[in-house]
């Protein structure tokens, strides 16, 4: 077990917290070992005997360690610094996509490369036998150089073969995921494969590309509800530059059923490769 002392966590030397969330700091340290600048994300403290956070932070490290991409990020370990859980993750300097499309230096001309990196990442995950459960620009990293890391795999479920697949999701009552890119069938808490993903994935390339998410609601069971009944939007129909093909593409992305989606991420990227100029810019 790890220890803590003055300003260290375990072995890693805090430099600066990045961010805090709702159950988790953000902190970009030093590993002693071989000074390789990490990020560790380290429960609260009023969340440190909390075994449903403790769980996730382990699941999340059960998952990224099982990645070896480009495109995702690394995770590297897990462990308790005399009582303070956390995961040590690799350090990469970057936005997340929501916060990248915001900035008046984003050039629209790299949507496309953007896109299919994000696809590469999300691709290898699911051959790793995982569905991500959360995909959302903010679990999108993108740097100056606008290369592309997948993150924050808390949630992921490994992916259900055979009988399994015809059994539920998560916990009964229970929904895990951000409700403005959830599948139907993720709000309906059913078994869940790659086309869930594949539904999220499209909603969060609607958002990136017309700059507005797919569906609002007036209450958080009024967003659920039109996800699961309202008409899907046509991308076309916020953004002049958007070529038609990867308009109609993401319509069926997010189609209500999960049959009428492509099959995969990989089968997306295949027709994604073949639209030329999918977003017709040239700054």
């Amino acid at each position: 077990m790890a220890q803590v002392q003055n300003n260290y966590i375990g072995t890693y030397r805090r430099l600066k917290m990045m961010r805090q969330g709702k159950t988790c700091q953000i902190w970009e340290t030093i590993r002693s070992s071989d000074n390789t600048r990490c990020v560790l994300k380290v429960l609260r403290e009023e969340f440190r005997s909390d075994k449903s956070e403790i769980g996730l932070l382990k699941h999340e490290y059960v998952v990224g360690s099982e990645l070896d991409h480009e495109n995702c990020i690394d995770v590297y370990e897990y462990d308790v610094a005399r009582g303070v859980p956390f995961v040590a993750i690799e350090y990469f300097r970057s936005f997340n996509l929501k916060q990248w499309i915001r900035e008046p230096e984003a050039k629209r001309s790299w949507l496309p490369s953007i896109i299919e990196q994000a696809s590469l990442g999300v691709q290898h995950l699911h051959e790793q036998g995982w569905i991500h459960c959360d995909l959302k620009p903010d679990n999108v990293l993108v740097n100056e150089n606008c290369e592309v890391k997948l993150i924050d795999f808390a949630i992921g479920q490994k992916q259900k073969k055979g009988f399994g697949r015809l059994l539920g999701g998560g916990s009964k009552g229970k929904i895990s995921g951000t409700r403005s890119y959830m599948s139907p069938e993720q709000i309906r808490n059913e078994s869940l494969g790659v086309q869930s993903d594949v539904y999220s994935f499209g909603c969060t390339l609607f958002e990136i590309v017309t700059g507005k998410l797919p569906y609002t609601g007036t209450s958080s069971d009024d967003l659920l509800q039109r996800h699961l009944k309202s008409p899907v939007p046509s991308m076309s129909a916020f953004a002049e530059d958007v070529n038609s093909k990867l308009s109609d593409l993401v319509f069926r992305m997010m189609a209500k059923r999960k049959e009428e989606r492509p099959e995969s991420i990989a089968e997306f990227l295949q027709e994604f490769k073949k639209i030329r100029r999918p977003i017709a810019v040239t700054g």
